[in-house]
């Protein structure tokens, strides 16, 4: 096994499902008490383009995940921009990296779900009414 794909496997392990997939890390960071991994978005043409260029990256997006030896774990991703001259539009690859409505990868949200005591409660009625006048 050579030291890339030695590196690639403990990447496949440390990293979410299907992350390397579409993603290349570009760097890594520790801190005191942190480990910041950056993730480009590699260079592959949508299906639905496939004569698109790449036109750089968009804003890089903040994604938590599991900590590894007592450090918060934060992904620093880049999705790529791309630009399809037939049609003259952007677009970029639909990718679903995060639970819905949180900054956490899918495996870290459910796993904190698991940790809690979830109770679902039916919604407030604002039609209740009191008795008592409160004027």
């Amino acid at each position: 096994m050579s030291k890339y794909e030695a590196l690639f496997s403990l990447a496949e392990f440390i990293l979410p499902a299907s992350f390397l997939d579409y993603f290349d890390v570009v760097d890594v960071q520790t801190q005191e008490e942190s480990l910041h991994i950056y993730l480009d978005e590699q260079k592959v043409t949508p299906d639905e383009a496939l004569k698109a260029v790449s036109k750089g990256f968009m804003d890089e997006v903040l994604i938590r995940d599991f900590p590894i030896r007592d450090r918060k774990v934060t992904l620093h991703v880049r999705r790529r921009r791309w630009f399809d001259p037939q049609t003259n539009k952007s677009l970029s690859r639909s990718l679903h990296l995060t639970a819905d409505g949180t900054r956490y990868t899918k495996e870290f949200a459910d796993a904190l779900k698991k940790i809690f005591v979830v109770e679902e409660s039916p919604a407030w009625n604002p039609n209740l009414r009191s008795k008592i006048a409160t004027r």
